[in-house]
């Protein structure tokens, strides 16, 4: 499955970091909000910094490896839909699978109510309580593709 959607959208919303960080969640991440690498190992403050090229190929990895099986486990309706399953990664990556495993999101997805699928997406968007205006744009992003 091509997850190019997905891949541009958390590269617009991540944004590239080339030198290891803390995310708001505190956990160590590097590149468009990678916190593992390819091989397994959980990224470190003292990493080495990687390169654009390197971060998007980590992305990639990411995407095909762990969230897109991850989201196709939890809505196997969106094998035959490419956009509205790159919408589901997008999702993933930025929230992890187990809030899809346990949320409306996924009933309403498998059900097939895009507008209610829509509707579960926009209750997403908040950070320590308050509405994040990236959260909103983004989940705005997701929803669009579910049309």
């Amino acid at each position: 499955m091509n997850l190019d959607i997905a891949a541009a959208l958390c590269k617009q919303f991540e944004g590239f970091r080339g030198k290891p960080y803390l995310c708001p969640a505190g956990i160590p991440t590097i590149g468009y909000g990678s916190t593992y690498y390819s091989d397994g190992r959980k990224v470190t403050l003292q990493d080495p910094p990687i390169s654009e090229p390197e971060a998007t190929q980590l992305l990639l990895h990411e995407l095909h490896h762990t969230f897109l099986p991850g989201v196709l486990r939890q809505c196997p309706i969106l094998l035959t839909d490419e956009k509205k399953c790159n919408a589901a990664v997008d999702f993933a990556y930025n929230l992890g699978v187990g809030r899809l495993q346990t949320s409306t999101l996924k009933r309403k997805i498998n059900a097939q109510d895009w507008d209610g699928a829509k509707e579960q997406l926009m209750l997403w968007n908040k950070g320590n309580g308050r509405v994040l205006p990236g959260l909103t744009k983004r989940r705005l992003a997701e929803a669009a593709l579910l049309n």
